[in-house]
């Protein structure tokens, strides 16, 4: 496993995201010990960025990662999220960014979490009601006193970015990025590079779309997020079915499977990104991490880049109202 910077925080090239152990998937939380050998395994296999958040469950996914880290907290870059909990009575999918809200929240995750810093501490999703300045002071004062060591921001735009970075640094921002989600290229990427911010993906695979196995949606139940999502609906997961189909393509060319080249595509687009695949199975975790050796030829990549983007909405409009893009 190779290692980047994201600012000054060094994380391995793949990191793990750990939301599917207990949150948002058919199956999710059905299998604590599955989970619990999967992050063992990806940090045998040298994956030191987990990350969680206090909305996944709500709480359990830290919990969790608390069981499953305990004495090992030091051989990870632990991240959470705060700001989708409004513990002042609203309670959870609820934004609330506000500075009284935010050290509730962090001592909670750090109790979940069993430690005593949080090493990478994102805003969720960004709060129109409360200033950007207002949540970056916060989480600078935070970081003061050692309870996190570095701020970063999820699905934020541009403008919000620059502000919070004026306040106090932003190491990372964690936004979907993928072979069929690539919005953030005109707009998003060239501010952080220029910031010197780094990028965490989420959703690399797509939700699991971009692996090739997933051929029909009527096993997801309610409670999934892609259970009515408009990529894995009626005509549009028809006509996304041939990006996917595009993707197994190269990596037959590649002796690779769909899921290894579509996170060697999205490695290839800087030293700068630290994709978090999510899994909840050893044997994922294997190959997800085995990306990081596959190296793409330039037509291959061109190959990739020139896919069209998916038919459909990244989420649905309750979804799309809490981003920033």
């Amino acid at each position: 496993m190779r290692y980047i910077k994201l600012r000054d925080l060094e994380v391995s090239r793949i990191g793990l995201g750990a939301m599917g152990m207990s949150h948002g998937y058919t199956d999710s939380g059905t299998d604590e010990a599955e989970s619990v050998r999967t992050l063992h395994r990806a940090m045998e296999l040298g994956v030191t960025f987990i990350d969680t958040a206090e909305i996944y469950g709500p709480y359990a996914n830290e919990e969790l990662l608390g069981r499953a880290l305990k004495g090992r907290r030091d051989q990870v870059v632990l991240a959470t999220k705060f700001g989708m909990v409004s513990h002042a009575g609203a309670g959870p999918w609820n934004l609330d960014s506000s500075p009284a809200n935010i050290r509730t929240a962090v001592d909670g995750s750090l109790q979940r979490l069993g430690t005593d810093h949080i090493d990478l501490y994102y805003q969720h999703r960004v709060d129109p009601n409360t200033p950007i300045e207002e949540t970056a002071g916060a989480v600078a004062e935070l970081i003061a006193e050692g309870k996190v060591r570095a701020f970063g921001l999820s699905e934020a735009g541009e403008d919000t970015i620059r502000r919070a970075h004026a306040v106090h640094p932003v190491t990372a921002v964690q936004s979907e990025y993928s072979l069929w989600t690539r919005g953030i290229e005109k707009r998003i990427l060239p501010v952080l590079r220029e910031l010197n911010i780094g990028l965490v993906p989420f959703a690399p695979l797509g939700h699991g779309f971009l692996t090739g196995q997933i051929r029909a949606t009527d096993g997801f139940k309610e409670g999934d997020f892609r259970h009515g999502n408009p990529r894995f609906t009626g005509e549009n997961f028809q006509r996304n079915l041939r990006i996917a189909d595009e993707v197994q393509v190269v990596a037959e060319q590649a002796g690779a499977t769909p899921a290894q080249v579509a996170l060697a595509w999205l490695l290839a687009q800087g030293d700068d990104i630290a994709p978090i695949p999510g899994t909840k199975r050893v044997h994922r975790v294997e190959e997800n991490t085995a990306a990081d050796a596959i190296e793409l030829t330039t037509d291959q990549l061109i190959q990739l880049s020139s896919l069209p983007q998916a038919a459909g909405e990244t989420h649905t409009e309750a979804g799309r109202q809490m981003l920033e893009r």
